[in-house]
């Protein structure tokens, strides 16, 4: 007979009555033991529903147990997990839900908002009570159990496709970096259609025995309240820098608020060298990481203030089994200290894109380096220092918006004769979009008018922030927009 033990099933076994999961929204909690049962029934309500390996489950819902639950019960049948990002508008959930082909859907509030067809979770949640519990063999852990949909340069979203294997080496790369223990307690308010709340907050504490807290969403004077609560004992908290910064404006914030942490964790984002000096100044280790959907965690800083201190805005060094390179447009590695684009090697870079071949051979050189699209450096110590991205993405409280996605969106509106998006640097969001507007002849068109037609169709956050309006765009002798001249103008209008 095969044996087969995840993390849950391990830790069922050697402490089962240990806790593993609060749902604090809820009240809910669970030890690994009873962790452990609620996974293999939900196993049961997955295969009496028809899903069988291969075969994909959307969740569209804030941040709640299930997502753990569902996770793991699609890998241990081999069927992939696909949690939707709830800020999108419906169209683009349609579209998701579309490209995705699943064989079922659950979610909460955010189903019927949008009109879309699925299992609520208060069903799903009476179904998975019900059921008996079952027993699972051992799955192929080099196949895919998470889709997680990032946007593309294009503007369509793109399906990343991690197996447990890849899971597994971000999970141990921030264990490692992280300090991660079987007292660690994680509070997890990132949303976790994210890697960073699904995987990060999750997975290395859940690996180590450890407890994760799952609160339905970020709001800054909560989070500090949790935090501060001894009977909690957080000990990790992993956000976007944005999240951080809102929590240390709070009038009420006081450092020793803070002290039980091993660290604050960021990533996502550029985090300022001036908030992670004011961080360490307060006593509180603020530890700045990179990584990605297609990659996990790919290197984050050591936790030692000095070390931080000394190279503060860096994004730290890689753990064993990751390798990054350096290179130039060509394929080539560079000097050390010279710039270019971050390419990376290991077992924790994804296997492809969900139905996008195109995109797959796109996104490797041909010697199987994951071309990442970042520009950075590597220092004499080894630390890794991002300075900019070579595609026109910006990251806008930690999530990626696409100028493509946004110009697409405003084509067909006859009052523009055309337009273009370029990141302008925000103390609450990191970036946000800049729009350059061209107005057809005779128009009345306002700013209002346009951020009203852009919340029809895309995510708030996608929204850009200013809009401006000009004669005409720069171009090139070939016809392209030159947005390194808009950004020169933002900056000249910055000094003026």
């Amino acid at each position: 007979m095969a044996v087969f033990f995840d993390d849950i099933g391990f830790h069922a076994r050697v402490r089962p009555a240990k806790k593993a999961i609060c749902d604090l929204s809820t009240k809910r909690s669970w030890t690994y033991l009873e962790t452990d049962e609620v996974v293999s029934r939900t196993v049961t309500v997955l295969k009496a529903s028809g899903v069988v390996a291969g075969e994909r489950v959307v969740v569209l819902a804030k941040n709640c147990a299930e997502f753990i639950f569902i996770h793991f019960a699609c890998a241990r049948i081999g069927a992939m997990f696909v949690p939707l990002n709830w800020r999108l508008a419906k169209p683009e959930l349609e579209y998701l839900i579309k490209n995705a082909d699943p064989a079922l859907v659950v979610g909460d509030e955010c189903l019927v908002e949008n009109n879309l067809d699925g299992i609520t979770l208060a069903s799903w949640r009476d179904q998975v009570e019900a059921a008996p519990l079952f027993k699972t063999v051992r799955p192929d852990a080099d196949k895919p159990s998470l889709i997680l949909y990032t946007s593309g340069t294009t503007g369509r979203p793109k399906g990343v496709l991690l197996s447990e294997n890849n899971i597994a080496t971000t999970t141990e790369n921030f264990v490692v970096l992280g300090h991660v223990s079987n007292s660690s307690v994680f509070l997890c308010d990132s949303p976790m259609f994210h890697v960073i709340g699904l995987i990060v907050n999750v997975r290395p504490a859940l690996h180590m025995g450890g407890e994760v807290l799952i609160s339905n969403g970020f709001k800054a004077q909560q989070t500090l309240t949790r935090i501060a609560k001894p009977d909690l004992a957080i000990s990790h908290y992993f956000c976007v820098p944005q999240m951080a910064l809102a929590i240390r404006k709070l009038p009420e914030y006081k450092p020793e608020q803070l002290s039980g942490l091993t660290g604050i964790f960021t990533g996502g984002g550029p985090h300022s060298p001036a908030h992670i000096n004011a961080w360490l100044n307060d006593g509180i280790m603020a530890i700045d990481g990179y990584g990605m959907s297609e990659a996990g965690t790919i290197s984050g800083m050591p936790l030692d203030g000095d070390l931080v201190r000394r190279h503060a805005g860096a994004v730290g060094i890689t753990p064993p089994g990751v390798e990054i390179s350096i290179s130039d447009l060509n394929g080539n590695e560079v000097g050390q200290g010279e710039a270019g684009e971050v390419h990376v090697k290991g077992a924790n870079v994804f296997s492809g894109y969900w139905r996008n071949a195109d995109a797959v051979a796109d996104a490797f050189t041909k010697s199987g380096w994951f071309k990442t699209g970042d520009i950075g450096r590597i220092d004499s110590d080894g630390f890794l220092w991002l300075l900019g991205r070579s595609k026109d993405m910006y990251i806008s409280g930690g999530e990626n918006v696409y100028p493509a996605e946004i110009e697409g969106a405003l084509a067909g509106n006859p009052s523009i004769a055309e337009c273009a998006v370029v990141q302008q640097s925000d103390e609450q969001w990191g970036e946000v979009g800049h729009l350059f507007v061209v107005p057809s002849l005779d128009s009345c068109l306002t700013s209002e008018n346009i951020v009203s037609e852009l919340n029809t169709c895309l995510a708030r956050y996608k929204i850009p922030k200013h809009v401006s309006f000009i004669d005409k765009l720069p171009r090139n002798s070939a016809g392209k927009v030159r947005k390194i001249i808009l950004r020169e103008l933002l900056e000249g209008a910055k000094n003026d």
